[in-house]
């Protein structure tokens, strides 16, 4: 099987640039993963994003150096396991809150007798049969992070980093303002705060950590603070900054 460079670049605490990806279009998805990127994240959460549309996705990133990340709508066990036998291996789970969370998370990405993802001898995942160590090998290959989002899962951060099968946990910083009082404002001193604070236990608890934003500022504080895996922009918003920026530029045409 092919090595999960990703896994193993943050299981060793290398610094790991991403760039998060919204758009449901295989071309664009395959021109960023051309760009030196060490991964991409593809959103199933916020995004009309299935099945399908990651596995044409994934086929166009087949060739480029970088690793995919999918995020799946919710913690849901069905879900995962189609993601996983369309090819996707890094997985990431938005919204958990809770070790009994964490612990279903884990068993849906392991075969039994450790988890209850099902088995399939023919999908993608296993280049359609022709890899038989698979079933044995794939959860070695496989990376697990979840999103911490909440002011509960802050509460129980240490607990749900404890959980095995962890790969790594991700701060989301949208949801924890929210979750904070402070709806559409990750910048709020409290805010930044917590998010700076979390990253440091997380990797005092012994887990790499993760992060989006496209603030420069404030990617610099959390990788200080000992980011591991960041993420430091968002296709769909670049795109309209740069298409902006253009019309700006050009408005003096109209006289």
């Amino acid at each position: 099987m092919k090595e999960n460079r990703f896994k193993r670049a943050i299981a060793e605490g290398r610094p790991q640039i991403g760039i998060w990806s919204m758009m449901r279009e295989p071309m664009v998805t395959e021109m960023l993963g051309q760009l030196g990127y060490d991964w991409i994240l593809l959103d199933c959460e916020h995004t009309p994003n299935d099945e399908p549309g990651v596995m044409a996705m994934l086929q166009a990133l087949s060739a480029c150096e970088i690793e995919p990340m999918v995020r799946p709508s919710c913690l849901n066990v069905a879900e995962i396991k189609r993601l996983l036998d369309v090819g996707a291996r890094n997985i990431l789970v938005p919204y958990v809150q809770t070790v009994e969370e964490a612990e279903l998370a884990a068993a849906a990405v392991a075969y039994p007798p450790e988890g209850i993802r099902g088995v399939s001898s023919v999908s993608r995942a296993t280049d359609f049969g022709a890899e038989p160590g698979y079933f044995t090998k794939a959860r070695e290959e496989i990376c697990l992070i979840l999103q911490i989002e909440t002011r509960e899962a802050l509460d129980r951060l240490e607990e749900i980093a404890a959980v095995p099968g962890i790969d790594g946990l991700f701060i989301g910083p949208a949801d924890l303002a929210a979750s904070l009082g402070h709806p559409g404002n990750p910048k709020h001193p409290e805010v930044h705060a917590a998010i700076t604070d979390g990253i440091a236990r997380i990797r005092a608890a012994g887990k790499p950590a993760g992060f989006l934003s496209p603030d420069q500022a404030l990617l610099e504080d959390v990788v200080k603070a000992g980011c591991t895996f960041t993420a430091v922009d968002i296709d769909l918003p670049l795109l309209r900054r740069g298409a902006l920026a253009r019309l700006e530029a050009c408005k003096h045409f109209k006289g």
